[in-house]
């Protein structure tokens, strides 16, 4: 274990009982609905995050998101709108920079009824987003705070992200995201860690994928056979894509949309399907699987079969790059008396989107917490100070001995 530095224990301290401030960020954060759709809550949102950020010195930008689409249930592409995302520059020259990224967006949206916070007992805080992850923007702003009150904040240039789509596969900033990693030497990302305080280590790939399926109406029964029908071609295609898994790739498929009357041949339907690639290759058969059924379906079934869809989140397999990070965090816990350990996962960050670049990333720095994407959504709070320490001693580590991407 390397012990302390004077000059690190005494930047560290003022952590010390962050606690309280900590916690009302985080409360009064999770009364703003900010799901992923919501644009008049993420606006609200980014105002407050702009300003909670400013004492830190840096040069904010709010960037609109890229354009995105979906298809509808009727089979038609339209628009997707997302919200600007927050983005926060501060010694962009310095010889090493850091990317630290959160999102803003949860995926509880203004109907939903989980809109309030309430306290468990006197450590776990239940509410939208206090875990996924307000509580991880309140870490990254104690974690900086710790930085540039120190001797070291100097040597180190930092970037942050708060984006607004994080929640929905991040359409709108994947290449604001795939920009900054280009830039920087290594990642943060503060996604909470599990209730025990272990780590995501390798993650899964996703991609969200609709097929648009174009018939023939006729009546049923009438003439039935001069009809195509695009739900049996749907239910057909779900079927052959839900065959392509296996242990290195999970498929989903989700929805069917179309149908109408008893008595109509339907026309028009929308598979939706979701897969989780362990590996490139994985990946690749999946791929490769996708335009082999479409194109089986369409000559079976005599129908029009359009795909919209990509892997927005390619697999991050834990290599020697990802794994020389984990060892500094692990080691700047052990100078804590923290320790941590990491396992595989089949959920998805912005942390695949930045691994992809090359860059090296940890992306559970967040607090400890659990139940996410629930109502029964917590936060470990006696873990904020502790988290926020650990970010701080990586970043003091990495201004005082360096980090070749």
């Amino acid at each position: 274990m390397t012990s302390l530095t004077p000059a690190e224990a005494h930047a560290l301290a003022r952590i010390d009982g962050l606690r309280p401030a900590m916690l009302a960020e985080i409360e009064a954060w999770a009364a703003i609905n900010t799901g992923s759709r919501n644009l008049a809550g993420l606006a609200q949102m980014i105002d407050v995050l702009e300003a909670a950020f400013a004492p830190l010195g840096g040069t904010a930008t709010r960037v609109a998101a890229a354009s995105a689409s979906q298809i509808d249930a009727g089979g038609n592409e339209r628009p997707l709108l997302h919200g600007d995302n927050l983005h926060i520059v501060k010694r962009g020259h310095a010889p090493v920079r850091v990317l630290l990224t959160g999102h803003m967006d949860t995926v509880f949206p203004a109907d939903h009824g989980f809109q309030a916070c309430r306290w468990l007992d006197a450590d776990t805080l239940n509410g939208p987003g206090v875990a996924d992850m307000k509580g991880g923007i309140a870490v990254i702003k104690a974690a900086l705070t710790a930085l540039e009150a120190s001797p070291f904040g100097e040597a180190i240039g930092w970037e942050v992200i708060l984006n607004s789509d994080e929640e929905v596969s991040s359409p709108g900033s994947a290449p604001l995201l795939a920009e900054a990693a280009g830039r920087c030497h290594l990642g943060l990302t503060f996604e909470p860690a599990l209730p025990d305080g272990t780590l995501a280590g390798a993650r899964a790939g996703s991609g969200n994928f609709s097929a648009a399926i174009h018939g023939r109406a006729a009546h049923a029964g009438r003439n039935p056979a001069d009809g195509r029908n695009a739900l049996l071609a749907a239910a057909d295609l779900a079927l052959q894509l839900a065959a392509l898994a296996g242990d290195d790739l999970s498929v989903n498929p989700a929805k069917i949309d179309g149908g109408g009357p008893n008595n109509v041949v339907p026309d028009n339907a929308v598979l939706r399907w979701n897969m989780r690639p362990r590996s490139a290759a994985a990946q690749m058969r999946a791929e490769t699987g996708i335009n082999a059924a479409v194109a089986a379906v369409a000559l079976a079934h005599d129908v029009h079969v359009h795909v919209h869809g990509r892997f927005a989140r390619p697999p991050k397999p834990l290599d020697a790059n990802q794994q020389r990070l984990f060892d500094l965090v692990k080691s700047c816990g052990a100078s804590l008396g923290l320790p941590i350990s990491w396992r595989d996962t089949g959920g998805v960050c912005d942390g695949n989107n930045l691994a992809a670049t090359g860059l090296a990333v940890v992306d559970t720095m967040g607090p400890r917490g659990g139940a996410i994407h629930s109502s029964d959504e917590f936060l470990c709070a006696d873990s904020l100070e502790e988290r926020a320490r650990l970010a701080a001693l990586v970043l003091m580590r990495v201004a005082q001995h360096g980090w070749q991407r």
